[in-house]
C-alpha cells in the first residue's frame, strides 16, 4: 500500500501500533507497519532497556515513541516519595476502604513503601520528565515522535526534524488542530472518543473528516474504534492516510497484560469501555470495574490531578492483582474491546485487518462499477 504516510516514513503498510509492549512494537514493524512505544509509563532507565531490546530485535525496521505531556499536571517527586504530602487523606482513606471492604489483602508492610516508590518512578507525565525520556529515545534510531497530550513546542519540533525524525500529535477536536499545525508537526492523529486512554467526546466518524479537511494537506492518521479491516477502509475513505490502533493489540500473545486482565477484556462488551477520571485524573476510557464504579457513587471524593491520581490507583491496582480479584481490575481500552473474543497474535491481527480491508474495497468496487 502507498499513502503519503507510508512514503514519509518508509513503511509498507499504513498501520500504526501504539503499545507499551516492546514485543508488539517489533512485530508490527516487522510486518510492514510501524510500532510506536508508549514510554510515559516507564522510568528513563527502563525506556533505555526497552529501546535497546527493540533495536536488537526489530531488524532495522522503523519505529517510534509516544510521550504523554499534559498541559496541566502536578509533579510527583523530586526524589524520595512523600505520600503524606502528595495524597490527601480523604482520597487515601477512600481507596483503602474500598480494598478493605472487598477483602483485598493489604500490601506486605515490608514491601509497600518500595512498591510505591517504584511506581512513582514509572510515572513520567511532566514536561521535564517527558524531555528526559525523549533524550533517552534520541540515543536510538527512532523515526517518529508523537505527543499524546497538548502541543509540542515549535523549537522542539524543529530540533527533532533537523535530526530526520518526524513529529506527530494526537488531537480529539478541531480546536486542537490549529495549534499543532502552527507548531509545525508532520502529521496528526485524529482520535475519536471510541479510543482507549485519554480521549475527547467526538466520535471518529465525525472527527476524522473534520481534521482531514481542516489541516490539509497535512497527513492524518485515524484513531478510535479501529480493529477490523472494514474500519480501516472507512478511515481511508474519509481521507485518512493510515490508521493508529492501540486497544486491539492488548488481546495478543505479545501483549503486556497478565492472563486475568486479558480474560476480563475477552468477556467485555463495547459498552463496558467507559470514560472515567479514576485512573489518571483526566477523562480516560478504560474497562468498567468495581473500582471505576466506586468513583461514580454519591459521596466519592474528587479525583486528584494528573498524575497524582495515577499514583493513588497504584495500591488498589496491586492489591487486586495479587488477590486475582478480577472484578476490581481495570485497564485503558477502547470500545473495540467488544470485538476481542480470545487471544491471538500480532501477525494475525495485521493479516485480518488487511484481508477484511481488501474485501471491503472489492465490495465498494462492485457497488460502483458492477460485476
Amino acid at each position: 500500500m502507498k499513502t503519503r504516510i507510508t512514503e514519509m516514513l518508509g513503511i509498507e503498510l499504513p498501520i500504526f501500533a501504539f503499545s507499551h509492549c516492546r514485543d508488539v512494537i517489533v512485530e508490527v514493524s516487522k510486518a510492514g507497519g510501524m510500532g510506536v512505544l508508549g514510554v510515559s509509563g516507564h522510568s528513563a532507565e527502563r525506556v533505555e532497556q526497552e529501546l535497546q531490546w527493540i533495536d536488537a530485535h526489530i531488524g532495522g525496521k522503523p519505529y517510534g515513541v509516544d510521550l504523554l505531556i499534559p498541559s496541566t499536571y502536578q509533579k510527583v517527586t523530586d526524589g524520595k516519595l512523600d505520600l503524606d504530602r502528595l495524597l490527601p487523606e480523604k482520597q487515601r482513606a477512600f481507596v483503602r476502604g474500598l480494598c478493605d471492604r472487598a477483602g483485598l489483602p493489604p500490601l506486605p508492610e515490608h514491601e509497600a513503601a518500595q512498591l510505591m516508590q517504584d511506581a512513582a518512578r514509572e510515572i513520567n507525565m511532566t514536561p521535564e520528565e517527558g524531555e528526559a525520556l525523549l533524550q533517552v529515545a534520541l540515543k536510538h534510531p527512532v523515526k517518529l515522535v508523537v505527543n499524546a497530550l497538548g502541543t509540542p513546542p515549535k523549537e522542539k519540533v524543529r530540533e527533532l526534524q533537523a535530526r530526520g525524525i518526524k513529529v506527530g500529535s494526537l488531537v480529539g477536536k478541531a480546536d486542537h488542530a490549529a495549534a499543532q499545525v502552527a507548531a509545525g508537526v508532520d502529521l496528526l492523529v485524529a482520535q475519536g472518543t471510541e479510543a482507549g486512554g485519554h480521549t475527547g467526546t467526538i466520535t471518529s466518524m465525525v472527527l476524522w473528516p473534520q481534521i482531514v479537511d481542516l489541516v490539509a494537506p497535512l497527513p492524518v492518521l485515524a484513531a478510535g474504534g479501529i480493529g477490523r479491516g472494514r474500519q480501516m477502509a472507512a478511515a481511508l475513505a474519509l481521507g485518512a492516510e493510515g490508521i493508529w490502533c492501540g486497544s486491539i493489540w492488548l488481546g495478543t500473545r505479545q501483549s503486556e497484560l497478565d492472563p486475568d486482565m486479558k480474560a476480563r477484556l475477552f468477556k467485555a462488551k463495547s459498552e463496558d469501555a467507559i470514560q472515567t477520571r479514576a485512573l489518571t485524573g483526566k477523562p480516560c476510557r478504560a474497562l468498567k470495574s468495581l473500582y471505576t464504579e466506586a468513583w461514580e457513587q454519591v459521596g466519592a471524593p474528587n479525583p486528584l490531578p494528573m498524575p497524582i491520581q495515577t499514583l493513588l490507583w497504584t495500591e488498589p491496582r496491586l492489591r487486586a492483582q495479587r488477590a486475582h480479584a478480577v472484578d476490581w481490575m481495570t485497564y485503558p481500552v477502547g470500545q473495540i474491546v467488544g470485538e476481542m473474543q480470545g487471544e491471538t497474535s500480532v501477525r494475525e491481527v495485521v493479516q485480518g485487518l488487511l484481508e477484511e480491508f481488501l474485501q471491503s474495497v472489492e465490495r465498494l468496487q462492485k457497488l460502483t462499477f458492477g460485476e
